[in-house]
């Protein structure tokens, strides 16, 4: 009897318990997953930013449905190499949504272990933010976007697989958010005013001009003589409030070539080697714009030292004095064929076709094509990667002098001279002389 009354109770304990938990309930996570392996792991940083970013739902989901793959950037990449300021808006309450696309960048909703990564070229996989990432081997290094693998198959579980990096990866979404972010906070408290009305021939004021209105100056006036870009202290839209903070945007696009990966070489050129950098933010300051011809590394390791013993003049030829993105050149060739664009190394041009779908600039073997488009778009600055460094077209040389040769004689008339010459009567023939 007491056997039936405890069986009863345990049916009745079961069915409470069966009533009591949702039909359409997730699977559960258990402890062998890769999320508390994440959780539980060296890569405290990540896991932190995953707990504040509200994702753990979000990768629960993703663990239930398939594998996924993790790539964890070391503690130190996120405590002493990020940006402060970039860190600081991520952990903004409004930018939520840009740190949850930044942590979903570094996750693929595929197992990807080692044995499985591609030997030579790149292979690109969608990831939970809906970006592309290309996974790539170079010389026995694994990368993956912009970052090295340090630390293969860190962490297998069933679910899942964990790879440690040597960097954080930031998209391009979310570095463009924090761009317009700190230009908008840079400029929202100064009252805009409009640049003076310039006379090009003797740069004097003439009146001025209504607010908004671009510099009346052309970029070429605004630029010194010699070889620096030292612009004139006249055609600012913001006068000597400076409306637009050329520094800090051309600083936002250097930072942003660093972080993309792979133009190291003209960021060195551009910081180091020149004083281009500090040239033109003065020029963006004063309300003129720019698209930047970048070449990637690949290129410029190509270029001979005689080549590179002027960077300032291949920097010039790669400056364009307009605000072009990838699609206004692409609907210029496509509509038009060959567009030349104005360069700051006067008074050469950059030709630009269309081909292959793409833009190229330049003709024969020295062209370059559009590779990286749109690394930075500010309204300001353009920065277009290419792959090929470009140089213009040779001088053509000066026409050689015609030389009229002296008519000869004929072969009868040299006779007859010869035999007149001998007897002393040459000098009454004018044609033997």
């Amino acid at each position: 009897m007491d056997s039936q009354i405890y069986g009863v109770l345990l049916l009745l304990l079961f069915l409470t318990v069966a009533s009591a938990k949702p039909s359409n309930s997730t699977a559960q996570i258990n402890s062998n997953s890769v999320l508390v392996a994440l959780l539980d792991s060296r890569y405290t940083e990540l896991s932190e930013l995953v707990e504040k970013a509200l994702l753990l739902h979000t990768l629960e989901e993703a663990v239930a449905k398939h594998n996924i793959t993790i790539f964890a950037p070391r503690n130190e990449a996120l405590e002493r190499d990020l940006n402060p300021e970039l860190k600081r808006f991520l952990l903004e309450p409004g930018n939520l949504k840009s740190l949850q696309n930044l942590l979903l960048f570094h996750m693929i909703p595929t197992r990807i272990d080692s044995n499985h990564w591609p030997a030579s070229n790149p292979v690109h996989h969608t990831s939970l933010s809906n970006d592309r990432i290309p996974l790539r081997a170079n010389n026995g290094d694994k990368t993956v976007s912009t970052a090295k693998v340090i630390k293969s198959d860190d962490i297998i579980r069933p679910d899942g697989i964990i790879h440690g990096i040597e960097r954080l990866m930031v998209p391009k979404s979310v570095q463009q958010d924090f761009n317009a972010r700190r230009n908008l906070r840079a400029t929202s408290a100064v009252l805009p005013e409009g640049a003076p009305e310039v006379d090009p021939r003797t740069h004097r004021l003439l009146k001025k001009a209504p607010t908004g209105a671009p510099p009346a100056l052309s970029i070429f006036d605004a630029m010194g003589p010699g070889p620096s870009l030292a612009p004139a202290p006249a055609p600012g839209p913001g006068g000597p409030q400076h409306h637009f903070d050329g520094e800090s945007q051309v600083k936002d696009f250097i930072q942003t070539l660093l972080h993309y990966g792979g133009y190291n070489e003209l960021a060195d050129i551009l910081v180091n080697l020149t004083s281009l950098a500090t040239e033109m933010g003065r020029l963006v300051s004063e309300g003129y714009v720019l698209t930047v011809l970048a070449p990637n590394d690949e290129a410029m390791a190509k270029l001979t030292t005689e080549r590179l013993s002027e960077p300032e003049q291949i920097m010039y030829y790669h400056l364009i004095p307009e605000y072009q993105t990838e699609e206004s050149m692409y609907n210029s060739v496509r509509r038009f064929g060959e567009v030349n664009y104005d360069t700051l190394r006067l008074p050469h041009k950059v030709v630009a076709e269309e081909a292959d779908g793409s833009v190229k600039f330049g003709q024969g073997e020295g062209s370059a094509y559009l590779f990286d488009p749109d690394i930075y778009t500010d309204g300001r600055i353009s920065v277009q990667g290419i792959d090929g460094v470009l140089f213009p077209a040779e001088e053509t040389a000066p026409p050689v002098a015609k030389v009229v040769s002296k008519p000869r004689r004929g072969k009868l008339l040299e006779v007859t001279c010869r035999m007149v010459g001998a007897v002393g009567q040459d000098a009454h023939f004018s044609s033997c002389h």
